[in-house]
């Protein structure tokens, strides 16, 4: 890492992974399904490692985006962008372990309850997109 993190600036990563979790999961609604989502993104970004890992799963609850679903997207994607801003300015090493860290994530959740969805599907595409825009 070329500089320390800020608590602002850990929150964002984070709150941006979960986010991204948190759309997908949105795509297909339903209790039964959200539980094992949940149970899912869990144990994917336990999995990672280093500084990702970290900033995944230690320190306070991420803040998730509230409000009408349709407007979700236009917080998190703009903060995936900005995740990966950060880690390019102050941990370029770490760069791909994020993104791999989101995608898998997310494409771990929108297996998690009967297959991807057409839903859960354009969601992952504009995951990835915002992930691959910040380039």
């Amino acid at each position: 890492m070329t500089q320390p993190l800020s608590a602002e600036e850990r929150a964002t990563l984070k709150s941006a992974a979960f986010g991204a979790v948190y759309l997908v999961s949105n795509a297909e609604p339903g209790a039964l399904s959200m539980i094992k989502e949940s149970l899912a993104a869990s144990n994917a970004f336990a999995r990672t490692t280093g500084l990702v890992r970290e900033l995944l799963t230690t320190g306070n609850l991420p803040q998730l985006p509230s409000g009408a679903s349709a407007d979700v997207p236009a917080t998190v994607l703009p903060a995936l962008r900005r995740s990966v801003e950060i880690l390019r300015t102050k941990a370029p090493g770490e760069v791909a372990s994020y993104r791999s860290a989101v995608l898998h994530a997310t494409e771990v959740v929108a297996r998690a309850h009967d297959g991807i969805s057409a839903n859960e599907a354009a969601v992952l595409a504009s995951v990835r997109e915002a992930l691959d825009s910040a380039d």
